[in-house]
């Protein structure tokens, strides 16, 4: 709710029927698409705030007058390479994040993995906290989104970071390197829907719908193939128990043979030893599509979706059985 209190809405005075006027007469079909175009409406207000004045508690634009005297090129637009100054969120992280936890001696239930692309090489940059400190910059560097004009931020000597979801919006195959060995129950949230019941009826919502088509989860082949790794390690498996009981150790060549067949197996298996048990899906749902939602921090829609989100996931751990 933070960040709905930082936005800035503009008034529209046609998004509710005049008063004094009779409504017209509706069929069902009608009150669904004037509710659409109403809300559509109000998404556009509530962006176009956002996009003029910002949000105070997560990026503020580039040309507000407190950049005048130390932004060095305030007044040459034509070098800029981003609108939109993404470090507020720093401040209104640090009333929730407790980063002393997000390192390798910090809390050890606590695993975070988040990915970046370097600007410069299309290189993914992965920061987990399992091998480093996480800070405020690599999350910064983990956001800096340059279709929605944030800046890229140098997370090292040389090197700069855009968002990650330019390569992948849903980091699995991220967390399976980080941990080949453990089995995984994942649950997968869906900001972008794969879904939609209808074809888009006009060119804001044919742009809306190749937007989440561009965004949403891709993660199918790479649950696919590790299912097809662990068939194979399971097949292995039973090989080198095969093979183990057929070799004569007290024979100094077929221990020397042994010894290294079970040298591979042991790396493979703790290479890709972790199997996928299931994988749980939680889908946010559009009741109406519109190509402006990212930036409408309207307190209505934040707690709408606070409401959404919590109402899905609870139906989704209902159905969740620990083994």
């Amino acid at each position: 709710m933070e960040v709905a209190e930082g936005s800035t809405s503009l008034n529209f005075p046609f998004t509710a029927w005049p008063s004094g006027y009779e409504e017209p007469a509706t069929t069902t079909s009608m009150v669904h698409s004037m509710t659409t175009h109403i809300s559509q409406i109000k998404s556009l207000m509530s962006f176009y705030g956002s996009t003029v004045h910002g949000n105070k508690k997560v990026y503020v634009p580039r040309w507000r007058p407190e950049y005048l005297f130390t932004d060095p090129e305030y007044f040459a637009p034509n070098k800029w390479t981003y609108l939109f100054d993404h470090s507020p969120l720093i401040k209104t992280l640090e009333k929730y994040v407790d980063y002393n936890k997000l390192q390798p001696s910090g809390n050890t239930k606590a695993h975070l993995i988040i990915t970046a692309v370097n600007v410069l090489t299309a290189e993914p940059l992965i920061f987990d906290s399992a091998k480093q400190q996480i800070t405020s910059k690599h999350i910064l560097a983990t956001t800096g989104y340059p279709r929605y004009y944030f800046q890229w931020v140098e997370v090292e000597k040389g090197v700069y970071a855009w968002d990650g979801s330019l390569l992948s919006n849903t980091p699995l195959r991220e967390v399976i390197d980080a941990s080949p060995v453990r089995d995984k129950r994942i649950f997968l949230v869906e900001n972008y829907p794969k879904h939609c019941d209808r074809l888009p009826d006009n060119l804001l919502e044919v742009q809306h719908r190749e937007r989440d088509i561009m965004f949403c989860d891709k993660t199918l082949h790479n649950i696919q193939m590790s299912k097809v790794i662990t068939y194979y390690l399971k097949f292995i498996d039973e090989l080198y128990h095969a093979v183990e009981n057929r070799f004569d150790l007290e024979k100094k060549e077929d221990k020397q043979k042994f010894e290294k067949i079970k040298a591979k197996y042991k790396k493979i298996a703790e290479d890709h030893g972790a199997e996928i048990k299931e994988v749980y899906y939680i889908t946010r749902y559009e009741h109406f599509p519109s190509l402006y939602e990212n930036a409408d921090f309207s307190v209505d829609t934040i707690k709408n979706s606070i409401k959404d989100g919590e109402s899905r996931t609870n139906e989704i751990l209902k159905d969740v059985k620990i083994k």
